[in-house]
């Protein structure tokens, strides 16, 4: 028997990266999973691959009446949700000075206030007992050149799991965090950088990384699945870090 055998999931932002490897990992383990994202061809793909049995819904993680839509599709479909798993978020990058208002509020909109509602849509719709997973990142612990928004966008997620484990824990829902450190995944590709850029950003970070190497997005699916499972029933409120060593 699977470890999240019959239970319902949702994973925002499921496309590609982390939350692509969490959705077939978290299938293989028995969940009825439903997944969000923005591209279309990406959720066919997915779909495809699975059969039809993974509930594919095209969302975007800042659109509140998107994110409404896509709890009642998947509440609809397998019933009430057991483990929601905020992963949606994006990784712009540049100096404080030269940071524009876009940006900063397109970054804060994907990455807080999208699973801020999110969470607050879901509620009524959430078992007694459910898991609440959000991915936020190590730079929320340490001071990057040109994170200013983005590292600020994971602190407030951090802050957030501490209150909402204490608000939701009459309900016996735990809430926590998985906080990945340098990841190979496509949101490098979309950092604004230029080649160059991330070139040497890559050189930098992994001369901070003990094990040397850049993490698989699997690995972090791994951390998610206990987290999200009932190995984990006494864990709540809490970051689970998956760095390679680098915060060290």
């Amino acid at each position: 028997m699977g470890r999240l055998n019959g239970k319902t999931v949702l994973i925002t932002g499921g496309t590609s990266g982390i939350g692509l490897a969490s959705v077939y990992r978290f299938k293989a383990e028995g969940a009825n999973v439903a997944v969000t994202g923005r591209n279309q061809e990406a959720l066919d793909k997915i779909a495809a691959d699975t059969g039809g049995t993974v509930l594919t819904i095209r969302a975007d993680a800042a659109n509140l009446k998107e994110t409404q839509a896509a709890l009642n599709k998947t509440v609809e479909t397998f019933g009430k949700i057991d483990v929601l798993f905020l992963n949606a978020g994006i990784a712009l990058f540049a100096p404080v000075e030269q940071t524009p208002l876009e940006m900063f509020d397109n970054t804060m909109n994907i990455n807080f206030r999208g699973p801020f509602y999110t969470v607050q849509a879901a509620l009524p719709q959430l078992n007694d007992g459910a898991s609440i997973l959000f991915t936020t990142s190590v730079v929320n612990e340490m001071g990057m050149p040109n994170g200013g928004v983005y590292s600020a966008s994971k602190a407030a997620l951090r802050s957030l799991v501490r209150t909402l484990s204490v608000e939701l824990a009459p309900r016996k829902i735990r809430v926590n965090a998985v906080s990945p450190g340098p990841i190979n995944t496509p949101i490098f590709g979309k950092t604004g950088l230029s080649e160059e850029q991330l070139d040497e950003f890559g050189k930098q970070i992994l001369s901070n990384v003990p094990l040397g190497r850049m993490g698989e997005s699997d690995e972090i699916a791994n951390v998610a699945l206990f987290l999200a499972s009932d190995e984990a029933s006494f864990v709540t409120g809490s970051e689970y870090t998956a760095d390679g060593g680098m915060l060290q």
